[in-house]
């Protein structure tokens, strides 16, 4: 091979590398824009944090909020719901997975694993049935000790105790509690 042979290669090479790089970058280009705009908008990004004043939920009562478009309930407990949740065996469950955003995702559906604070007085979840997507009525289930207490679906019967654990009906697994903390003493922040 002599030296000009061998000097046509490497500026054959160098060719193909700068056409092969020229055409990536512009490929690169073209894509860009249509992968941007699958990116959520200002409006939406500004509404993915939310913070909620607790300090008017007295015990036994809850608020209900609007998050990312859908109801989020905010109970403040009373003891007896607290101990209803708390007595609940794990194979009494329909679904014992926690559905909890703050913990692993493996967690069982305990009612500590479910809450927002250790006394179990703070339960945060989404208000949305799993069976077809209604809004649960608060106040309605069976499963305190009065007969009143969880929530009740009237669409197709589904019932969640005072954890938000699904207990009867066709609804497949328990409403889902968000990403939630305590961020002052009154105030939660979802998201």
């Amino acid at each position: 091979m002599t030296h000009a042979e061998d000097h046509e290669g490497t500026r054959r090479d160098f060719l193909y590398y700068a056409t092969a790089g020229a055409g990536a970058v512009t490929a690169g280009a073209a894509v860009w824009p249509l992968v941007n705009q699958m990116n959520p908008s200002a409006d939406v990004r500004a509404l993915s944090t939310i913070r909620v004043d607790v300090s008017g939920v007295d015990t036994g009562t809850q608020l209900t909020v609007k998050w990312l478009g859908k109801p989020v309930f905010i109970r403040r407990r009373t003891e007896a719901e607290i101990e209803e949740g708390r007595s609940v065996e794990m194979s009494q469950l329909v679904d014992s997975v926690a559905r909890n955003a703050n913990i692993d995702s493996g967690a069982q559906a305990t009612d500590q694993n479910r809450t927002l604070d250790e006394a179990g007085e703070w339960l945060v979840m989404m208000g949305v049935c799993t069976h077809l997507g209604c809004v649960p009525i608060g106040n309605a289930g069976e499963f305190t000790a009065g007969g009143v207490g969880g929530w009740f679906c009237p669409c197709h019967g589904s019932h969640y105790d005072t954890a938000g654990r699904i207990r009867k009906g066709p609804a497949p697994q328990n409403l889902p509690v968000p990403a939630a903390e305590f961020v002052e003493e009154t105030t939660i922040l979802l998201g």
